[in-house]
């Protein structure tokens, strides 16, 4: 059986050669690059990110990132987005005052955490939601963060299921101490859709295993 093919988009933002390492080590073949048939065709995409909201999407759309990401959730073909790669998938993005607009995949805005120190640096444990097929075995493990922004609310099928699509499952960690913590989307898994705010790449044995488990899911 052959695995499967991952592309890491190449634009310019991203840890990408940890990401590449990563992937390979879980056993998939990874592609680097901005190519749009290899990115739109593989059975894997990653949306790696580092850096500015504005910047990153500046970045995607060079490279026509946004369309490649479009065209492969429209088909039901895996995206994983990372760290800004995560953020760029909501509606907007606010930072020093500045707007811009994300891919709009999920309604909501990423801002500023609200916690006592920014950014948000070092390990921490999440919350992931029962049926979690990207934390099985690793729900209880802690991950990498390092950022200042976040989303701090995710409104997309929180509020009512209409039965005809199945909610987006969220994970959720907390920056800063027990009495002044800010909680902030960690994690989501919307069909084709999935991303990380914290660094699999980076993660150690835990983020590896995330990894695989959506290496798997190919």
């Amino acid at each position: 059986m052959t695995s499967p093919l991952v592309t890491v988009l190449d634009y310019g933002f991203g840890n990408v050669r940890s990401a590449v390492r990563a992937v390979e080590h879980v056993g998939a073949r990874v592609s680097l690059t901005a190519d749009r048939t290899i990115a739109e065709h593989s059975d894997g995409l990653i949306v790696p990110g580092v850096g500015a909201f504005e910047a990153v999407m500046n970045g995607l759309r060079e490279v026509r990132g946004d369309q490649i990401i479009g065209r492969r959730l429209a088909g039901g073909r895996p995206v994983l987005g990372i760290c800004v790669g995560m953020q760029v998938m909501f509606e907007r993005g606010v930072e020093h005052g500045v707007e811009t607009e994300g891919l709009d995949q999920w309604p909501g805005t990423v801002e500023k955490l609200q916690a006592p120190v920014v950014p948000n640096m070092g390990w921490a444990t999440v919350e992931a939601p029962e049926g979690s097929v990207l934390f099985d075995g690793i729900a209880d493990e802690r991950f990498y963060f390092v950022h200042s922004y976040g989303a701090r609310a995710f409104p997309l099928g929180t509020t009512e299921d209409t039965g005809r699509f199945q909610p987006p499952l969220v994970t959720w960690s907390e920056a800063g101490p027990a009495h002044a913590a800010d909680r902030f989307v960690a994690a989501v898994e919307n069909g084709a859709l999935t991303a990380t705010q914290f660094h699999p790449e980076k993660s150690g044995e835990a983020g590896l295993q995330l990894l695989r488990n959506w290496v798997a899911s190919l």
